[in-house]
């Protein structure tokens, strides 16, 4: 039998490819902004990926990468990197929620504060038409429904407090300004 010798930099290089990925800056992440409001006293604050596909696929994720520092003035910047895609080859419409993680289980739970914005993230595998999306009820805030979109393939910004134009919704790989207030 013959034994085969591992270069000494093989173990390192095992566990650095288990490891998790660094935490970034806020502004370093595909999606970025600024939490604000009345989250009370020492919130624990994170963000979920939180939708659904077309034509139904329920999707809360927050075990995506992500990053919330407190400013010191009553607000926070946060990073949150967007999967592509959020679910496999499934168009859809999603919102990232700000959640105070009471029982810190790193999940929205049912009854945690939280907040969202009027700007929906669509995704699309491919470039066209995404048909009207009723949003559930049971996902968080106010239900609601989404208008037929024209998308680009990737992520697209549809700024709900805007009249629908030729730009908006409007393709983004970096989304900015992402601003969440309670």
């Amino acid at each position: 039998m013959r034994l085969i010798r591992l270069p000494a930099v093989l173990p390192a290089l095992i566990l650095a490819a288990c490891g998790q990925p660094a935490v970034k800056a806020p502004a370093d992440y595909r999606l970025s902004g600024a939490l604000a409001g009345d989250w009370g006293a020492s919130p624990h604050l994170r963000l979920a990926l939180v939708g659904t596909g077309v034509p139904v696929a329920v999707s809360t994720n927050s075990a995506i990468a992500q990053n919330v520092v407190e400013k010191g003035d009553g607000t926070w910047a946060f990073g949150f990197d967007l999967p592509s895609p959020p679910l496999p080859n499934v168009a859809g419409v999603y919102q990232v929620v700000a959640f105070d993680d009471t029982n810190n289980d790193a999940r929205l739970s049912l009854g945690e504060t939280f907040a969202r914005n009027r700007q929906w993230l669509v995704y699309s595998p491919v470039s066209g038409t995404v048909p009207a999306v009723s949003i559930p009820d049971f996902l968080p805030g106010e239900s609601e429904g989404l208008p037929e979109l024209t998308v680009s393939a990737g992520w697209n910004v549809y700024d709900r407090s805007q009249a629908l134009s030729a730009t908006n919704p409007h393709a983004a790989s970096k989304i900015t300004g992402y601003d969440i207030s309670r």
